[in-house]
């Protein structure tokens, strides 16, 4: 009896959890779009100030009601700093993404992070990567070389932005592993957003461009970016936080599917066969990566 108990809260709090990462997926899916709809009438910087600004004064305003301490000497370690050097070029490079190549693709290639992240983890702190979950690393880099096809006629080497982009969500992802368990996720958050300001200006620097001041459309996009850009973020952390991480980062895929469906519908986007093929092996590589990794677990854990 206590053990079918057991399975059935399981059960619910992995349905929980799965529900939670796809508000998630479907929330950065729509604060990528507002993003996107924005930068076409706004500086990329200017667009990237405006949106950290927003988003880190909601997280100092979560974290002083928690009663964290926004200046904690732990941010300063060395993990921290190196998450903010990675956070930057991330967000920096996908905006840029965003604003110059169709939302589809960049979307498409932002779910091979968590095989890159796999990739560095080997590297890195030395995680043992069986041949089995070798071949998916090489799979799903073959998925996203698809996605970008540099011998076709209709490539395009801003591509290669979304790809920087991944790479850089990819090294904050790792540095967030090595950083003090002290801060919590509203601290994380805040300094997360504080990079973003510190991307816009940086760019703003060598962009040149003068800021433009926004009209209610552009206010209502930015409003719109940065409260489902707050949302996402929770839904993501409350996710994590019910059910068996294995049963629910999975479903972090169905942004793949939110990405495509806003980028056709709302933005006019065409979708051809080597698109849907490559997001398919990116997707199925990383699914693999992810069972292997629970298997491997569960194996430990029984020795």
């Amino acid at each position: 009896m206590t053990l079918h108990m057991d399975a059935s809260n399981n059960h619910r709090a992995n349905l929980h959890g799965s529900l939670w990462m796809m508000a998630a997926m479907a929330a950065f899916a729509v604060e990528d779009g507002f993003v996107k709809a924005v930068s076409a009438t706004h500086p990329v910087g200017q667009v990237l100030i405006l949106f950290g600004l927003g988003g880190a004064f909601l997280f100092a305003v979560i974290a002083r009601a928690q009663n964290k301490r926004l200046l904690n000497p732990a941010v300063l370690s060395r993990p921290m700093c190196v998450r903010i050097v990675f956070e930057v070029i991330g967000r920096l490079f996908y905006v840029l993404a965003l604003a110059l190549t169709p939302l589809s693709s960049t979307t498409a290639i932002l779910q091979a992070t968590p095989i890159i992240v796999v990739l560095g983890a080997a590297i890195l702190f030395g995680e043992k990567v069986g041949w089995r979950r070798w071949a998916a690393i090489l799979a799903g880099m073959i998925g996203v070389f698809i996605i970008l096809r540099p011998t076709a006629d209709g490539f395009s080497a801003l591509s290669m932005l979304a790809v920087i982009g991944t790479i850089g969500f990819a090294g904050r992802d790792l540095a967030s592993r090595a950083a003090p368990i002290s801060l919590g996720t509203s601290i994380l958050g805040f300094y997360g957003f504080v990079a973003i300001i510190l991307a816009g200006a940086l760019f703003s620097v060598w962009d040149g461009k003068a800021f433009t001041w926004p009209d209610q459309q552009s206010l209502f996009y930015f409003t719109g970016a940065i409260l489902m850009g707050i949302f996402a973020y929770a839904a993501l952390m409350k996710a994590m936080r019910s059910g068996d991480v294995s049963a629910v980062t999975p479903f972090r895929y169905t942004r793949l599917l939110f990405g495509i469906a806003l980028g056709v519908f709302l933005f006019g986007e065409e979708l051809d066969m080597p698109m849907l093929i490559g997001c398919g092996i990116v997707v199925v590589s990383g699914m693999f990566i992810l069972w292997r990794g629970k298997k491997t677990t569960e194996r430990a854990g029984s020795r």
